[in-house]
């Protein structure tokens, strides 16, 4: 079972994700509702994949995304603002632009594990 990284601040959309993941049989990891819990995560737990909320109140996700991004570990960006919202080092990463739904999610995990 792949295990999917949530990072997202706000705590009802953080339970939703985690909710259909588990209905797509992905084993969800957190969730982390800032950068300092999802680093843990990274280094305490092995992660396949993530969905990153970019703004979490004063700090973004690209930390943890670089980190992913070293590691081969694939992600995509959840976002209110759009896909002009993400920093241009991630150009290509998958976004997630809220509110999303089930499909969106379950279609984005078919893109990141195809």
């Amino acid at each position: 079972m792949r295990r999917i990284l949530i990072l997202d601040d706000e705590p009802l959309i953080a339970m939703m994700v985690e909710d259909w993941l588990t209905e797509l049989g992905f084993e969800p990891v957190g969730p982390a509702n800032s950068v300092a819990s999802a680093l843990q995560l990274t280094n305490d737990q092995e992660i396949d994949g993530a969905i990153l909320d970019v703004s979490l109140g004063g700090e973004n996700c690209y930390e943890v995304a670089g980190i992913l991004q070293q590691r081969n570990i694939p992600f995509a960006f959840a976002t209110g603002r759009g896909a002009e919202d993400v920093d241009s080092r991630f150009q290509g990463v998958a976004v997630l632009t809220k509110p999303f739904e089930f499909e969106t999610v379950k279609s984005l995990m078919g893109k990141l594990f195809a």
